[in-house]
């Protein structure tokens, strides 16, 4: 029941009090998901039924022309359920319900009989209860920490048919007492099968108290997956907004900036669809910028060994001489650090960031000492690559576009142009690849428990990115 699990865990995420917001995460259960809900929910009911203990019990009865026949059942056992016919739907604005209809469970016990005071019998008899049906609706609670609890409402069963068979002892006995004891053994059924129910619908707990509500990047960031909003919920799908807004751990400060609403496509081919907006993006490069995480020395051991550019005074020196000359024969080091946050695009097919920062350029002295150089002022245009990992979103960037301008020269003027082929090779073998390797770690998608994607799609849309994925879930 992990994937209904799932379902529900989202739709739980109503409970908060709503703020109004524009979601920067949507997220689109479609009937499908709702399907592959249903089959491992029935492996669930099954094992749960297979648990059905019926007690020993006793009775007597007057039993027309012996008088009063006492009996006992012991050791009753379930040997065999099958739960052939089941559905789940949707019920808008409510909640989903589950209707079973058609099951059977076979049963297998001993009997024992007395009757004229001091006559007795026994042998084993076989209970097969056919023609079962059971409905029941998923409700949603708010615990006291806020997770979300399942339970269940509305449950009703009804036993149709039982056929009883008896093995040993007189067989004309049989007729005089088999409706007693079916009529018994019917009414311990019916009132066991809803708690089995229940029961098996607590068991989702455990699994939504694993809903990453917030979940953690790394060190400096965390993304909030709360609900912004009531979800919307039709016969063929469940519509989430989620907040999808990157936070410093530990300080929810808001960007100067808000999401831009969009819309998911109806598609329902796959069981799965999460839109993940520019501005998810964008608040990610907020929180990073805010922290100081976006700033990186390069040192020439960065640098390719099979690069004719060092990073050294006497490459720099050949295209600003004065450096060459005030410091002969010295490694340099560079600090690229953000001006201000990235800015993420979003277009059809296409993701760009643009990024404003600053470079400045150090020569190590003797006894490691920094002495600065110059500061250049930075624009880079970016493209990158978005793919999902796991349950992750992960990127890889590409350098389109640097434009350089002099910020401040502790060695005289110079003309910038001169180190466009230095510079952009600094960046992409050095400022590149390290921002790579942190991106390819990727950001963790709203998930639940031994959650995986398969037959994963992403395309890009205008303001957002369009995940269509199935789920599988490992216990």
């Amino acid at each position: 029941m992990l994937s209904l699990c799932c379902i529900m865990a989202l739709l739980a995420l109503s409970c908060p009090e709503t703020s109004g917001n524009t979601a920067g995460v949507k997220v689109k259960l479609t009937q499908k998901g709702l399907e592959y809900g249903r089959q491992i929910g029935v492996t669930t009911l099954l094992d749960q039924f297979k648990t059905i203990k019926v007690p020993d019990f006793s009775g007597s009865e007057e039993v027309s022309p012996i008088g009063k026949v006492s009996y006992s059942l012991t050791g009753i056992k379930v040997i065999n359920v099958g739960l052939p016919q089941s559905e789940v739907a949707l019920v808008p604005g409510t909640g989903v319900s589950l209707t079973i209809s058609n099951a059977y469970i076979n049963l297998h016990g001993d009997w024992r009989v007395k009757y004229l005071m001091i006559i007795s019998d026994s042998g084993s008899f076989d209970l097969a209860v056919s023609e079962l049906s059971i409905s029941t609706t998923v409700t949603i609670q708010s615990d006291d920490t806020g997770r979300p609890v399942v339970s269940s409402a509305n449950c009703a069963a009804s036993v149709g048919q039982t056929s009883i068979t008896f093995h040993g002892g007189a067989s004309w006995l049989y007729n005089l007492f088999s409706s007693y004891i079916d009529d018994a053994l019917r009414s311990v059924l019916q009132r066991k099968i809803c708690p089995l129910v229940s029961e098996a619908i607590d068991k989702m707990n455990p699994y939504l108290k694993t809903l990453n509500v917030l979940a953690k990047v790394d060190q400096y960031a965390e993304i909030d997956y709360s609900m912004v909003e009531s979800p919307v919920i039709s016969t063929s799908s469940i519509d989430l907004s989620l907040k999808g807004e990157f936070y410093n751990i530990g300080e929810h400060k808001e960007p100067p900036f808000a999401p831009t609403p969009f819309s998911l496509p109806p598609d329902e081919s796959n069981m799965l669809y999460m839109g993940i907006s520019a501005f998810t993006a964008n608040s990610a490069g907020f929180v990073y910028n805010n922290a100081g995480a976006l700033s990186l020395r390069i040192t020439d051991d960065m640098i390719p060994s099979s690069s004719p550019f060092r990073l050294n005074t006497k490459t720099f020196g050949t295209f600003i001489p004065q450096i060459a000359k005030q410091y002969p024969d010295l490694m340099m080091e560079l600090l690229v650090k953000a001006a201000t946050a990235p800015t993420v695009m979003f277009t059809p097919n296409n993701i760009t960031l643009q990024a404003n920062a600053t470079v400045t350029a150090y020569a190590i002295q003797p006894n490691t000492t920094l002495t600065p150089l110059f500061i250049l002022n930075v624009d880079a245009s970016v493209s990158c690559q978005i793919y999902v990992t796991g349950v992750k979103v992960a990127g890889n960037l590409t350098l389109n576009a640097v434009n350089m301008t002099l910020g401040t020269s502790y060695v005289g003027p110079f003309e910038v142009k001169s180190l466009d082929s230095i510079f952009q090779m600094v960046l992409k073998a050095a400022v590149i690849p390290e921002v790579n390797a942190l991106l390819q770690q990727g950001f963790p998608l709203p998930a639940i428990g031994e959650m995986n994607l398969v037959n994963t799609q992403l395309v890009i849309m205008k303001d957002y990115l369009l995940i269509g994925t199935d789920v599988q879930f490992t216990a």
